[in-house]
């Protein structure tokens, strides 16, 4: 098997649309009011899948965590230090949620974390000074 992509089943479709294309600038081109998102982000395969389509489509219902959950992360890379501190500050003023301000871990990467409006962990670093 190879990786293809990974997938993010939504609540508020409109909503997660906006914040991936408005806030994180990615490339998606479907109407706010669709059911299934699909685009490469970087050469992977991304998807926002409303999660009552889903349900429908497998004809069974699923439990999804509440407010910020640690269930995965989505780690978008920067070109340097600098780069994560400026690109924290700018997605934050755009309404994405702070969990941890930028900060140089011990194995040498500079780090923060952010959530999605839905409370998705997204991870913006560098391991570049």
């Amino acid at each position: 098997m190879k990786l293809d992509g990974f997938g993010i089943f939504v609540k508020d479709m409109s909503m997660m649309v906006r914040f991936y294309r408005d806030v994180l600038g990615f490339e998606i081109k479907e109407e706010e009011n669709t059911s299934n998102v699909y685009l490469i982000k970087d050469g992977t395969l991304f998807l926002l899948y409303r999660r009552s389509d889903f349900e429908q489509m497998t004809k069974r219902s699923f439990s999804y965590g509440n407010d910020i959950n640690g269930h995965y992360e989505i780690a978008l890379s920067v070109e340097n230090y600098a780069a994560v501190d400026d690109t924290f500050k700018e997605v934050i003023s755009k309404g994405a949620v702070p969990v941890l301000e930028p900060t140089t871990e011990p194995w040498g990467q500079r780090t923060c974390y952010i959530a999605d409006p839905e409370g998705n962990l997204i991870e913006i670093g560098s391991f570049a000074k």
